[in-house]
């Protein structure tokens, strides 16, 4: 992390136009601590930033920021400035900026590359974004089954200068139909004449073009590699995709799956939003939602409003059994969510799964409830209130870690994302339930041991 003064001292320098000093620190720096403090100057500053910067390391600075921070700080740019800056970025790279722009600019871009560049971009935009495809690079060394650990390292040497990675090399036939792989270490350190088809590893991980990219992400984390091959139908070899493209992936999933858990939708930045309805619009129609679960509870509760006339003190322990319900709930829920995003929980070990999780709230349900039964009793001096709501915190704790894995479970069965099962769903049906169960134990002990409820009481009265 680039220190603040360092960041001060940057700002002081740019104020008073020292350019040829801040080009001497620039050039020190590491593009990532460059994005950073990029992060912490304003839009008109960190253009004048960039052009301080020579073409490749002002290309290392843009890959490290998101594509539509790339968008605005090349936007006063000639084209002619954005082609050369392109021409040092990753392809991949390259294809997540042109996603961000119209598609005259991207044609106009496209014209004035090289003619290779030309056609190997003009290939892969046509690729869903979201996939295998879509995240891949062609920037990688391949090598034929067939040549000479003499002649691969050369070929290494030759291209590896622009490969996005060098530490692992596929092997293909002539028709670049994948057929092995093996690594920077395992060619440099085996005998010269020996063939790669000798050497290589025929069991090779590789994902299909068409492959979501979160599996992609997960495939690379599984098999703890570097980069992973990426096959069309025929096993053809098209590109690879590295491990930091993964990661970058799994982080964006994770804030998206954050955000729909909180019930923002995550279709744009949710930090800095350029005005208060792009704010407000994000996060509304969940909202909705829940507001219309909340009036469910108070539906229940006025179907039980009697018991509530009767025994005014029922009403003193609904926001502790609601809250404490809705909290058991959550946490079953980032387990479920978890759980199906690793693939750790799954059709073999969900049955086992729900039951633990079911049996583990009904414990912290019997303890909870113990303790909110004391507390009823000291307080209110009822035995029968204290044990209706005592057994009533059991029972609910138990139900809403129950819904808590069950329905991120029906989402996903549903081929819908779990990750909005939380806020208005859980919450929803963990508070209508977890009410039911309170009023019907209430009237149950209440009515019948107490005897102090009239005739009148009941639901709908």
């Amino acid at each position: 992390m680039l220190p603040k003064k360092d960041i001060l001292l940057l700002k002081h320098l740019l104020v008073h136009k020292k350019n040829e000093e801040i080009k001497t620190i620039l050039a020190k720096l590491h593009p990532a601590d460059i994005a950073e403090m990029l992060g912490e100057i304003k839009n008109v500053n960190k253009k004048i930033f960039l052009r301080l910067l020579d073409t490749e390391k002002a290309a290392e600075v843009l890959e490290e920021l998101e594509p539509s921070e790339r968008l605005t700080l090349i936007e006063d740019m000639t084209e002619a400035e954005i082609v050369k800056i392109l021409e040092n970025m990753s392809v991949d790279e390259i294809i997540d900026l042109f996603q961000e722009m119209p598609n005259r600019q991207v044609e106009k871009l496209l014209s004035r590359l090289p003619g290779s560049y030309y056609d190997e971009l003009k290939t892969l935009l046509k690729m869903a974004e979201d996939t295998a495809g879509g995240l891949m690079t062609t920037d990688f060394v391949y090598l034929f089954s067939d040549i000479t650990v003499s002649d691969a390292i050369d070929v290494v040497r030759q291209f590896g200068q622009d490969a996005e990675t060098i530490y692992y090399l596929y092997v293909v036939d002539e028709a670049k139909h994948l057929m092995g792989v093996l690594s920077l270490r395992e060619l440099i350190s085996a005998p010269r004449h020996k063939k790669i088809c000798d050497i290589m590893h025929k069991k090779v991980v590789s994902v299909d073009v068409g492959l979501d990219q979160e599996e992609v992400a997960k495939t690379i984390s599984k098999y703890s590699l570097l980069a992973v091959p990426v096959v069309d139908k025929q096993n053809r070899l098209l590109g690879i995709v590295t491990v930091d493209d993964a990661l970058d992936v799994m982080e964006a999933e994770d804030t998206e799956d954050i955000h729909k858990m909180a019930g923002i939708s995550p279709e744009e930045d949710v930090v800095l939003t350029s005005s208060i309805w792009g704010a407000s619009k994000k996060r509304i129609f969940w909202l909705v939602v829940c507001l219309l679960g909340d009036l469910l509870s108070g539906m229940v509760i006025d179907v039980y409003s009697g018991i509530l006339q009767s025994v005014v003190a029922v009403a003193f322990f609904i926001p502790v059994l609601m809250a404490t319900g809705g909290n058991v709930g959550t946490q079953s829920l980032a387990l479920a969510v978890r759980g199906i995003a690793t693939g750790e929980l799954n059709t073999k070990n969900l049955t086992a799964f729900i039951k633990e999780e079911t049996l583990a709230g009904l414990n912290v349900g019997i303890i909870c409830g113990l303790v909110l039964a004391v507390v009823a009793f000291i307080w209110q001096k009822n035995i029968h209130l204290s044990m209706s709501v005592g057994i009533s915190m059991g029972i609910a704790l138990m139900f809403s870690a129950f819904i808590g894995i069950l329905i991120p479970m029906l989402f996903n069965f549903l081929k819908i994302d779990p990750a909005v099962a939380s806020g208005p769903f859980i919450t929803t049906v963990v508070d209508v339930c977890t009410l039911v169960i309170y009023f019907t134990f209430s009237m149950a002990f209440l009515s019948r041991f107490s005897g102090k409820l009239g005739p009148g009481f009941g639901p709908g009265i």
